[in-house]
């Protein structure tokens, strides 16, 4: 086996009958299938004993060229019985994006005795290769002899598949900027269909709201996640061979990963791996205007990293004291890590002065007993086109999720009803909230959302266009409830009903008599919710 490695394969035929007959007859030798790896300069670059999923060269070892290339290796393997590829081996092939596969089925009594050795010979071999048509995905040829396959040419087979991989993918790339992504859904036993179907939807908006296309999305139904990988391990091939297949550059889970389970879904697929919450981080990171928008992020994403940092590295620690941890002194990890930890630590305190420097602000609110309104909502809820159209401002809107991070604050006026005087009130437009709002985000963001807690009432504004609108409400009550303060008196007020049918409209109205209707950007209703916002801060101000 070790003399494979000094072999060399012409560069334009894929195997040749020497180095095949050798081949089968380690392969008899051992009883076992065998399998050598060869680059396109005819070099032996790998040999293993085992069928060719035992095989293969993990994903991290192998170039990484694309889906509009071929890795530039081939296997040729031997099997002992006279069979067609199995589907694990060509799925193999095809995660390894091999130039070509050649299996070499030995002779049916295995060998003959020649000088009281052992002598393999090849009865048949199948050719198989990959093509460029997702559904189809590979081919394999009939049963052909030996002096067939080593007769075809290597070059103009590769070169040929290699265009017409690249036709076919440059007919469906996107902008080379721009992250090509495949979801990964897993809805467990807790999970009902709609709701998961709803949290796969909502992570397909972020993942185009941060800049990246989906191409396509794999679900799994488990009772509960796999603690290593998620979700299973056949799906987990799966998934590694879509990404090839489609030319995936990132796989993005509906669900919080620990950093365990990213580095070994990393290590099988070789693709990178991403969480709902680092996309949410990194939509947050896009949008952040305001220097304290800015520092929130950032506090949010250093809080998000360091555990993935620090459980990295705990097997490399030099600090614990004692023999053996004395030496160099820290190592990069831990720099890093403490300078992480130092970051945080700076961002902290600022954040505590930005809470400090809000409170003031509404501390003078107060003393000018101006009352306060927090508008508050599910992300894309259209909050902020609500507060444009009350006060004249000019905030930033649009049809995506988390357009505003920097709550802002307008002075409107109204009728008070008790006077029937004109009176000031605020309006402050607040950060979405959004299902499962990551713990990082809720620790950077508590300046921001204090300005829910102490505000005087709560306009909840529903998207009543949007299919989980009661998904959303029980989200954003959930968030409510948790936090340290309980928030003042809540107005439920339902947006975009004029993109609403009649029986939705009326279920709404049955089941919250109460709320409001509007369309912020048609301008309905807004008669209506400036008399109801009027009885709401006469109630939260007056004493009971």
């Amino acid at each position: 086996m070790q003399r494979l490695y000094h072999q060399r394969v012409p560069g334009d035929r894929i195997t040749t009958p020497e180095f095949a007959q050798r081949l089968a007859a380690i392969s008899t030798e051992l009883d076992q299938p065998v399998c050598t790896y060869i680059n396109r300069r005819g070099q032996v670059i790998r040999v293993g004993v085992g069928t060719v999923r035992q095989t293969q060269i993990p994903p991290m070892e192998l170039p990484r060229y694309g889906a509009e290339r071929l890795s530039g290796i081939r296997c040729i393997a031997t099997q002992l019985k006279p069979e067609v590829p199995s589907e694990s081996t060509l799925t193999a092939m095809a995660l390894q994006r091999l130039d070509a596969l050649v299996m070499l089925t030995l002779s049916g009594d295995g060998f003959e005795r020649r000088g009281g050795g052992a002598t393999g010979y090849v009865k048949e071999a199948y050719l198989a290769h990959l093509v460029p048509h997702p559904e189809v995905g590979w081919t394999v040829s009939p049963p052909l002899s030996l002096d067939v396959v080593t007769q075809q040419d290597f070059l103009d087979l590769t070169e040929g598949l290699e265009e017409e991989f690249r036709r076919e993918y440059v007919a469906r790339q996107v902008s080379p900027d721009q992250d090509r992504v495949l979801v990964v859904g897993l809805m467990t036993s807790e999970m009902s269909p709609q709701r998961f179907q709803d949290g796969l939807t909502e992570v397909a908006r972020l993942v185009e709201t941060a800049g990246g296309e989906v191409l396509q999305v794999l679900r799994q139904k488990r009772p509960s996640p796999h603690p290593q990988t998620v979700v299973g391990e056949g799906k987990v091939q799966e998934i590694a061979l879509t990404a090839q297949t489609i030319g995936a550059n990132v796989i993005v889970f509906d669900r919080d990963l620990s950093p365990a389970q990213v580095r070994n879904l990393e290590v099988q697929i070789g693709v990178r791996v991403v969480d709902r919450t680092e996309v949410i981080l990194d939509i947050f990171a896009q949008r952040a205007q305001s220097g304290a928008g800015k520092l929130q992020v950032e506090l949010a994403q250093l809080e998000y990293m360091l555990p993935r940092l620090a459980g990295r590295g705990r097997a490399m620690s030099r600090l614990g004291g004692g023999i053996g941890t004395r030496g160099p002194g820290e190592t990069k990890l831990e720099t890093e890590r403490r300078a992480i930890q130092r970051r945080i630590s700076r961002l902290q305190q600022d954040v505590t002065q930005l809470q400090a420097h809000r409170s003031r602000l509404r501390q003078q609110r107060q003393h000018q007993e101006i009352p306060s309104i927090a508008i508050v909502g599910y992300t894309n809820a259209g909050k902020s086109t609500l507060l444009n159209v009350l006060t004249n401002a000019e905030v930033y809107t649009a049809d995506q999720l988390f357009a505003t991070l920097d709550p802002t604050t307008r002075r409107s006026m109204l009728t008070d009803p008790r006077t029937g005087e004109m009176m000031p009130i605020v309006l402050i437009d607040t950060v979405g909230f959004i299902h499962d709002l990551p713990p990082s985000l809720m620790d950077a963001f508590r300046a921001t959302l204090e300005e829910v807690t102490e505000a005087d009432a709560l306009l909840h504004v529903v998207d009543l266009s949007h299919p989980a609108w009661q998904s959303q409400i029980r989200s954003v009550m959930t968030i409510l409830s948790g936090m340290p303060i309980t928030p003042g008196p809540a107005l439920i007020l339902f947006n975009k009903v004029d993109q609403v049918n009649s029986e939705t409209l009326a279920f709404a109205k049955d089941e919250y008599p109460q709320a409001v209707f509007i369309s912020a950007s048609d301008r309905l209703g807004l008669e209506t919710l400036r008399l109801r916002l009027a009885q709401l801060v006469c109630y939260a101000v007056t004493p009971h």
